[in-house]
């Protein structure tokens, strides 16, 4: 269930268009193809010649979207075979510059050369960067300890695995500890900043404690990289979860971030959770966070949401009604919930800007531990 289930493409965010960089649609690979056949039998069914030779011309600079230099070669001498063949009726003189064809078709090979060698390196580049941003926020397992967990993170900076997002679930000898938090800014600007707090937060998960001492450690780390940092502030807002070792309760900290949902019989309730500074602005030196402790039964849930869910807008500025939706997207199996939820929300809001994340959590049942 921690496997982030496959979804729909999401409008202009989840996939680049093919005049961005994706691999083009099929019918642009066939377009070259289509195009000297249809040149062939328009001139072979009329009973007056026709000048159109010259579209002919577009088939090597076409091909160099699709294929690479040999294909480009083998389409640029079809068509120069095309208007040396009597039938076809395009080798008159004045028709079609054959010199002018050559010459564009071995443009269009050097041209497919160079771009193919780029594409390879764009994709060793991007696969290299997908690894490097899974190894920041890695997929969550199936389950930790006896809670079962489901993510879903969608970066709001096109052909990013990572934004100003994040959360994790790690299981310590004070029990299995969740956090989600939302940095300052996002895309890649703020992945270092993410970065660093998941590494303070699987330190101190295992080592610190009570959620308390996580959240001023994570507070520290955050004002000693301010120092550093060109921005004159670094902050972020982060809900600490700490539940017992048999998953029948769990105590919640927040520091300026939107409070879990608790599912429950088909139902959603918010959790007044009161909320703390924000981390980074001082934490440590303010006094502890005001924690809250809650009971849990079998079929119990709790959803983490980032901002980019609660405060995504419909056309007239409407903002999405998490609570009210979750109601009627909840199914006996959470591993949904996440998959459902979003698929409501691109077509609640015509566009997403904002990273987008998601937690659900569920206590396993006793025949499951």
């Amino acid at each position: 269930m921690g496997k982030v289930p496959d979804l729909p493409p999401r409008r202009d965010h989840d996939r680049r268009g093919w005049l961005r960089g994706a691999p083009p649609p099929r019918w642009v690979r066939l377009l070259p193809l289509g195009l000297i056949v249809g040149v062939g039998v328009a001139t072979l069914t009329s009973d007056e010649p026709l000048d159109i030779g010259f579209l002919l011309g577009a088939i090597p600079p076409l091909a160099v979207l699709s294929y690479g230099p040999l294909a480009t070669a083998v389409l640029g001498g079809l068509v120069i075979a095309v208007l040396n063949i009597p039938a076809f009726q395009l080798d008159r003189p004045g028709n079609t510059d054959l010199l002018t064809m050559c010459f564009v078709s071995v443009l269009s090979v050097f041209v497919s050369y160079v771009r193919s060698h780029r594409d390879a390196q764009l994709d060793l580049e991007r696969t290299v960067a997908e690894a490097a941003q899974r190894a920041v926020v890695p997929p969550l397992p199936e389950r930790v300890g006896p809670v079962r967990c489901v993510g879903l993170y969608r970066a709001a900076q096109r052909g990013t695995l990572v934004g100003g997002d994040f959360f994790d679930v790690r299981e310590g000898p004070h029990g299995v500890r969740a956090v989600m938090g939302d940095v300052q800014g996002h895309g890649l600007a703020a992945v270092a900043t993410v970065a660093s707090l998941l590494g303070a937060f699987r330190e101190a998960a295992l080592d610190q404690p009570d959620l308390e001492s996580i959240a001023a450690r994570l507070d520290r780390r955050l004002v000693v990289d301010s120092a550093s940092s060109r921005y004159a502030e670094l902050f972020a807002t982060a809900v600490l979860l700490e539940f017992s070792r048999d998953a029948r309760s769990v105590r919640m900290v927040s520091c300026g971030h939107p409070a879990p949902l608790l599912l429950r019989d088909g139902r959603a309730a918010e959790i007044e959770l009161v909320a703390w500074t924000p981390l980074g602005l001082g934490l440590s030196d303010g006094g502890s966070p005001t924690g809250l402790t809650l009971p849990l039964e079998p079929g119990h849930s709790l959803f983490l949401a980032s901002d980019g869910v609660s405060e995504a807008r419909d056309v007239s500025g409407t903002f999405y009604p998490l609570t009210d939706r979750l109601a009627t997207l909840a199914d006996d199996d959470p591993a949904v919930l996440a998959d459902r939820v979003w698929a409501d929300l691109v077509r609640y809001c015509p566009a997403v800007d904002d990273d987008v994340t998601m937690l659900v959590l569920t206590p396993a049942s006793p025949d499951a531990r």
